[in-house]
């Protein structure tokens, strides 16, 4: 590719990046206004939220492997224009269960755009320092879309209503899809061979998506309730089944040799952890900044305004330590940063407490969680076969949605969180977060001492 045409595909990939992550964050400040408008009740709201996560994490690996085989550039196309019928309906809807519905799809087309997306990344730029480059741009796009999700959701919601958190999705998609059949190369013919693991796929997404939906609402339900119960029980059995099932088959869903790479694995402990600590750290600012302090949501999302630009920042940080110290040293350093600002943020929160007083840490923690954020995801292709690494990035991005349906429940449990103040919960919450960071420091300690190759920075 020219550098101009490599230049303008790297933009394309960014984008749909963005697009995924802002819609993960974007509803959260629309939440009290959906509710009252559509009457949903307190115990139904939630899942405005948690269906988008339940379909995200379960159809992840399934998309990842339909991307290697079936074509990157289809599946990119396809699930942004699933993304934006399921937007368009959505911010349509005039019923609580039509809006859950939607939001469900909304969430099986992002599990299918993330790894497309990924692979497309990993596969059109060569591993080592140009795909480092990539990944930093590409990451940069998505950390911040988390924080910016909030953001957006608060000035829409203030200056047009709900529904346009939805529409929004719409002309975004619409570009990216003229974009894609003008910048990236059309997909050949499948290779001969390949087929395409059925029942692996029908096991592993029904399995991963009654987990998810058993950490979601068991919370809500109880964890002793039959439905959760008996959630994890059809889950364990679904999963072992996917295992027997990916040893005997010629071409597995999830190739078993991709277990003893050693990086991918233990990026995917990493991202897991990630998932579970950095990614639940919104939710608990929200609510901080909303409910305890009484922020509205255009006020709430410019308070995220900050931590948006600084995980941008450490993004492009990450990538140019894992050119210069290696992998082990930029994920110690990135996480060890991220659990010290972590402390200082719960440090500061407090009921009578200003902005400013949790700024400090919002600052450290989030040039931490950038840098971690890049770092983990160039450990993730490394050493992949490009024909597999669709796969490897749904195997990735799957641990990140577990890992934050299993980290919110837990944060949330342990914290006794509605059990007694709340602005004191919250700081427990925090606290636990970052002691739970520190673990991703521990897991960065068993990943080989070698320099990555070197980051060209000139060009």
């Amino acid at each position: 590719m020219s550098r101009q045409r490599t230049g303008l595909t790297l933009a394309l990939l960014a984008f749909a990046q963005l697009i995924t992550s802002l819609d993960f964050n974007i509803v959260f400040v629309a939440l009290p206004a959906i509710g009252t408008d559509l009457d949903f009740s307190a115990r139904t709201l939630q899942w405005v939220a948690s269906a988008y996560a339940v379909t995200y994490g379960g159809f992840l690996l399934l998309g990842g492997r339909t991307a290697d085989l079936l074509g990157r550039r289809r599946i990119f196309v396809l699930s942004l224009l699933l993304f934006a019928v399921s937007s368009l309906v959505g911010g349509l809807a005039e019923s609580p269960g039509l809006l859950v519905a939607m939001r469900a799809v909304q969430g099986a087309g992002a599990a299918l755009l993330f790894p497309a997306t990924l692979s497309l990344i990993n596969t059109r730029f060569a591993e080592g320092g140009e795909r480092n480059r990539a990944l930093a741009v590409w990451s940069g796009a998505g950390a911040s879309g988390l924080a910016l999700g909030s953001l957006l959701g608060g000035v829409l919601t203030d200056a047009f209503g709900w529904s346009a958190v939805f529409f929004v999705n719409v002309p975004l998609a619409a570009v990216s899809i003229a974009a894609a059949y003008v910048l990236l190369p059309a997909d050949g013919a499948r290779e001969h061979g390949r087929t395409f693991d059925l029942p692996g796929a029908v096991l592993a997404t029904s399995g991963i998506t009654l987990v998810a939906f058993a950490l979601i609402q068991g919370p809500e339900s109880g964890w002793t309730s039959a439905v959760i119960l008996g959630a994890f029980a059809a889950a364990a059995v679904l999963l072992a089944g996917f295992a027997a099932v990916e040893q005997r088959g010629a071409d597995p869903l999830m190739p078993p040799r991709l277990l003893r790479n050693r990086s991918l694995i233990g990026a995917v402990a990493l991202i897991t952890v990630f998932g579970a600590t950095f990614n639940a750290l919104p939710f608990f600012l929200t609510v901080y900044f909303q409910t305890v302090h009484g922020y509205d949501a255009l006020l709430t999302g410019l308070a995220f305004l900050v931590p948006a630009l600084l995980i941008a920042a450490g993004t492009q940080a990450g990538a140019r330590l894992a050119g210069r110290i290696g992998m082990r040293g930029t994920l110690l350093g990135g996480t060890v940063t991220g659990a010290a600002g972590t402390a200082i943020l719960a440090a500061g929160m407090s009921a009578d407490a200003s902005y400013w007083a949790v700024l400090p840490g919002i600052v450290v923690m989030a040039l931490g969680q950038g840098v971690t954020w890049t770092a983990m995801w160039i450990a993730a292709a490394t050493g992949v076969d490009p024909g597999e690494q669709g796969i490897a990035s749904g195997l990735a991005s799957t641990g990140l949605q577990v890992g934050a349906a299993l980290g919110l429940a837990v944060l949330v449990a342990a914290a006794g969180l509605g059990s007694g103040t709340l602005a004191a919960d919250l700081r427990t919450a925090t606290y636990l977060a970052g002691a739970g960071i520190l673990l991703g420091s521990v897991i960065a300690l068993t990943f080989r001492r070698h320099r990555a190759p070197a980051l060209d920075l000139a060009a």
